[in-house]
């Protein structure tokens, strides 16, 4: 066992479970979610109005519930969020109509993207910055990473087996709504597994500000921003519109999918403790960009892959480098702001992440409506999450010194 994690409290391993937990769940529905509700019925354009509604709802939830968190109990705020988990998850595996659709996805918490949602996130990493020496932070943020990688690979590689098993006697549309529904049945199991965080894990702080942050809040807007518009283009080739991309370019199954976004996945997580080690190397903000950028290019030439195979190394290769900025991130915004702060800072940055990628399912939903711009979102994805890199270096690379100060 690496040395970072031998220290880790209860608390330290319980939030690495429920990450591990909630990112399967998030995997398994990221694979089917967009083809369930095209058999349901909606059209490109509703999905891709349904998803954007379902993010900018959980932007709003997560904003309120983790500016609270630090003041109002982190494990408190956690099982809110799992509880809105388990009611868009219900919401979505017994309706078809659109509206309700739409209610549920925007007051609940439902993933289209394979990755984190809700307030979860932010408020774990707050309370595990809470529980680890500030040495092991960027490390213990890796392995936590790679944990969530590898269940939403096994989550994804599940839910592919799951669908294809079913079908055998079953509707598609049924064995993609027992997914949902499983869903569901997970977020019960986190709610009561954040019942077991002790008071070790809440904020210390004997006064804590309504909107969580006070002495960094210029620089946490100024992330914020940059988050937001690397969110924008990430939104445009979320896993679930990816997989669909895949369905309609070379005809996959939903079984070869959850294979190939295993795989994705897989490497992904792996990638993310690599990251700590160039972190402490050449510091947070140019191991986030010096790893983003070529994996941006490559994001790119995915659809410019004439075959399947081709398309999926293309895929693979990216994914084995495109998430060494997620752990560094994670740090650097935990490392420049207070304690006291750590849940809004985080939040904050989060919701920035979540506005930007709710808003560019709606525009990708018109796009893959049309045959011929089906290629289109990964070159606008790629295009704009370039430009977050090269503004992000420009923005924040006269302070290199201090995050390296920061973190050893």
């Amino acid at each position: 066992m690496p040395a970072t994690l031998r220290d880790l409290t209860s608390d330290g391993w319980l939030l690495f479970a429920t990450r591990s937990i909630r990112l399967f769940a998030y995997g398994g529905l990221s694979v089917v979610l967009v083809l369930y509700l095209v058999s349901l019925g909606l059209t490109e354009s509703n999905v891709g109005l349904l998803l954007t509604s379902t993010l900018l709802g959980d932007t709003l939830i997560s904003l309120y519930l983790t500016t609270q968190a630090d003041r109002m109990g982190r494990r408190r705020m956690l099982i809110v969020g799992a509880v809105l988990m388990v009611a868009a998850g219900l919401v979505f595996g017994f309706t078809t109509r659109l509206w309700v659709l739409v209610v549920a996805g925007t007051i609940g918490v439902i993933s289209p993207s394979g990755q984190e949602v809700g307030p979860f996130l932010s408020i774990e990493q707050a309370a595990l910055s809470q529980v680890v020496a500030d040495r092991n932070r960027t490390d213990v943020f890796a392995w936590y990473t790679l944990a969530g990688s590898l269940a939403t690979a096994l989550g994804a590689l599940a839910a592919g087996i799951a669908t294809h098993a079913l079908q055998t006697s079953w509707a598609p549309v049924d064995s993609y709504r027992a997914i949902v529904v499983a869903y569901a049945a997970i977020g019960i199991a986190l709610a009561v597994m954040f019942t077991r965080l002790t008071p070790a894990s809440e904020a210390r702080a004997t006064h804590i500000s309504l909107i969580g942050v006070h002495r960094s809040r210029g620089v946490v807007l100024k992330l914020s921003a940059l988050f937001a518009l690397d969110s924008f283009g990430g939104g445009f080739v979320v896993q679930s519109l990816a997989a669909y991309w895949f369905y309609l370019r070379f005809g996959v199954d939903p079984q070869t999918l959850g294979a190939l976004f295993f795989g994705a996945n897989v490497l992904a997580g792996i990638s993310a403790l690599l990251a700590s080690r160039i972190a402490n190397r050449i510091g947070l903000i140019n191991t986030m960009v010096l790893t983003h950028l070529p994996s941006n290019v490559l994001l790119i030439l995915i659809p410019l892959m004439p075959t399947l195979p081709l398309a999926a190394l293309m895929l693979l290769v990216r994914f084995s480098i495109s998430q060494m900025d997620v752990p560094t991130r994670q740090s650097y915004v935990m490392a420049v702001v207070d304690p006291d702060e750590r849940s809004a800072a985080s939040g904050i940055t989060g919701v920035a992440r979540t506005t930007g990628a709710a808003l560019s399912p709606l525009f990708a939903g018109l796009l893959f409506a049309q045959p011929s711009l089906i290629s289109a979102p990964f070159f606008i994805a790629g295009s704009l999450k370039i430009a977050y890199d090269l503004l992000l270096f420009r923005a924040f690379r006269a302070v290199k010194s201090r995050e390296v100060a920061t973190i050893t």
